[in-house]
Parts: structure tokens; C-alpha cells; sequence
């Protein structure tokens, strides 16, 4: 049973190889695969265009080479309107994936060995997951998608993970985003996304003891994601106001509250050891187009290490959209978005940045989890 969650942004299957969207990796490269023995499988959370119902969700077998795209619907061909509309996070925990699906307001749950679905949560304009004693905890917006107010509070709903019912609720700031446990503590990114230009500022702390808020901290301009180290600090990509604020990545410590900013875009990022792995896609008004970058931190120092995590002549090519890492072999995964229209692409790159092998996934390639044997 596989069931350890290894990186952010996923689990064996055990399917036939009986349609055409199993493909082998020798269609997209000239190498199968990574040749590794090693039995963990990446998932790739495909977010689907909105309005679309595209979400969907692929997976890489490590031990076979093999890229299975669609995997969901192989699991579940029965489930009307398959996985849904907009696939927002995905995570592992007791042994079942949940995948929020934002545009439907529900978060999926499904068998994390055979991606047989256990059911849903309701949960509105749902956002992100996070867990901790046997309960997730799920961010809402708690207004429509599609709200141009942006006045209602968001909030983090508790659901016991045994039952997939919702327990309780706590509202925090406007729009929460990526949340994250520490030291008995939730903390909460609360973005003000519907809010431009006044976006929100502020992590939001709550006791997990007694699910109460307990404070506030004053951070950076509309946050999305939170990442604790081994250290406890907290690491927060900030977007910006897309004007005069620059987007930046943060180190908080929770206990001052101390903050320190990096100038430094982050669209997605995951930690192995003491390696922050960054790979962003800023807008360049001037240019009029994305501007792919990379970046290694090293949060022991809270220093940036390396500009260029990749082969620089491929990923300027890319539209970067999210990143995980091997823990074993190294190997780098960055999913490529393309025209956000047409299908995607996950590249594997070998510890040394150099390009192993690419293939085709679903639309909107945005979330990278890997699962493996405990």
C-alpha cells in the first residue's frame, strides 16, 4: 500500500494498459523513462480550463516507464461529469488522494492505491487542503467563483477525514489561499484575490486545539502557498499587486513573527531537505509575455543558491507552471502549461538539470505529487 507522501504537488494504480491515453514515454523522447526500479508514482493534477469541466488527473509509473493520462476516469468510468471544473490542489493522506476541484465546490477523494473514489466534500469555491490528527482542512472563498465583490470572508473548513463530513468552520481574511500546520498552529494565507488593488496582507493563526483564531500576521501582499521547513520557519509566495508591488517569497518565523523578504517571483515551489525548488513565470508588461525562471533557496541560510535549476535553452521555452522533486534520484519535474488551451507537458530533468524525457498530459498541467512506499 502505498501511502507516504514524498512532494507536493501521487500513487500506484493498477490498471490494464487498455487505452489509448496509456502512452509510453519513447512517443515524447528518445529515452523510457527514468529506468529506475523504485515503485512511486507522480500524479499530475491537470486544472482544465474553467467553465470546461476538464479537470483530470495522470500519473507516471516510475518502475514501467509508462504515462497514463486521464487515470481518473479509468478509475471511476461510471462517475458522471468525471473529476470536474478546475482541479486546485492535490495531496495524500491515510491512504486516499484528495483533489480540490474549485470550479465545482467540491473536494474528491479517492483510494490512494487505486484512485477509486470513497466520495466527496462539499465545500464553495474550495482552495486548498492541508491535514493534521485525522482531519483536513480546506480553504474556502465562501462566496461564488465568479464574485466581482470580493467583500465576503473567506473560511477554513474541518472535516473529519473518516466520514468526509464537514465538523466545522472558522472564517479568517478575504480569499484564503495555501494553508499549512506547524507546531499545533494552522496557518492560513489569506490573498484579497477578488480585491485588486486592496489585496489582503495577512496569515491568518489558528489553535488547532480548540479550532479558535488566535491572531494574525502581517506578511506580504496577496499570498498563495505556505511550505514549513524542518526548522519551522514558514515560506509564502506572494504575488504582488501586479503594479508597484513586486511578487517575493517570505521566511516567517511564527514565534516573532519576524518576516524577511526575498525578491524573488515563485509560482510554484517545493522543499527537499533544505532546498527551496522555485520555478515562476512572471509577467513582463513591457514584453508583453512571461518571463520563465528557476531558483534554488537554501532555507537553513535563507539564501538563494542558484538562478537556474534546469537547462536554461529548454525551460525558456516552457510556460512553468508547477514543480516537484524526486527525494531519491533528484530527478526535477516541471510541468509546462503551453497556451493554457491546448494539452501540456511534464518535462523530467536529471539531478544535473540536463533534459531526460517530456510527455504529453492533460489541460492546465498545475499541481505535482509524489507517493511512494512508506
Amino acid at each position: 500500500m502505498f501511502k507516504k507522501l514524498l512532494f507536493f504537488s501521487a500513487v500506484s494504480l493498477a490498471f490494464a494498459a487498455c487505452s489509448d491515453d496509456h502512452a509510453a514515454l519513447t512517443d515524447d523522447t528518445d529515452r523510457p523513462g527514468t529506468g529506475s526500479a523504485l515503485p512511486e508514482r507522480l500524479y499530475v493534477l491537470c486544472e482544465g480550463l474553467m467553465g470546461a469541466n476538464q479537470a483530470s488527473i495522470d500519473y507516471y509509473d516510475f518502475s514501467t516507464g509508462s504515462y497514463l493520462r486521464n487515470a481518473y476516469v479509468e478509475a471511476n468510468p461510471n462517475v458522471v461529469l468525471e473529476l470536474g471544473d478546475v482541479g486546485n490542489d492535490l495531496q495524500c493522506y491515510g491512504g486516499s488522494i484528495w483533489a480540490v476541484i474549485n470550479g465545482s465546490n467540491k473536494v474528491e477523494v479517492m483510494d490512494a492505491s487505486t484512485l477509486i473514489r470513497r466520495g466527496q466534500v462539499d465545500i464553495p469555491n474550495c482552495r486548498c487542503v492541508a491535514f493534521d490528527g485525522g482531519y483536513a482542512y480546506v480553504t474556502s472563498y465562501a462566496g461564488p467563483v465568479n464574485d466581482a465583490d470580493g467583500s465576503q470572508r473567506g473560511y477554513v473548513a474541518k472535516v473529519d477525514t473518516a466520514t468526509l463530513t464537514v465538523v466545522d468552520t472558522l472564517h479568517v481574511g478575504r480569499q484564503p489561499e495555501g494553508l499549512a500546520v506547524a507546531d499545533g498552529k494552522l496557518y492560513v494565507a489569506n490573498s484579497g484575490g477578488y480585491c485588486m488593488p486592496a489585496y489582503e496582507n495577512t496569515l491568518s493563526v489558528i489553535d488547532l486545539a480548540d479550532f479558535r483564531r488566535r491572531t494574525t500576521l502581517p506578511v506580504a501582499v496577496n499570498m498563495q502557498r505556505i511550505i514549513v521547513d524542518r526548522q519551522g520557519m514558514l515560506w509564502v509566495n506572494a504575488t504582488g499587486n501586479y503594479a508597484d508591488v513586486a511578487p517575493s517569497l517570505c521566511r516567517v518565523d511564527p514565534q516573532s513573527g519576524q518576516v524577511t523578504t526575498l525578491d524573488i517571483p515563485v509560482g510554484s515551489m517545493t522543499l527537499q531537505g533544505d532546498s527551496l525548488y522555485i520555478v515562476s513565470n512572471e509577467w513582463d508588461f513591457v514584453l508583453n509575455r512571461g518571463i520563465p525562471a528557476s531558483a534554488i533557496v537554501d532555507v537553513s541560510r535563507g539564501a538563494v543558491v542558484s538562478r537556474q535549476l534546469v537547462d536554461a535553452t529548454v525551460l525558456e521555452q516552457m510556460v512553468p507552471y508547477s514543480v516537484a522533486v524526486h527525494p531519491r534520484t533528484h530527478e526535477i519535474f516541471i510541468s509546462d502549461a503551453g497556451d493554457y488551451v491546448s494539452p501540456g507537458t511534464l518535462y523530467c530533468f536529471g539531478r544535473d538539470g540536463s533534459l531526460a524525457w517530456k510527455v504529453r498530459t492533460g489541460h492546465i498541467p498545475g499541481h505535482l505529487l509524489l507517493v511512494g512506499e512508506e
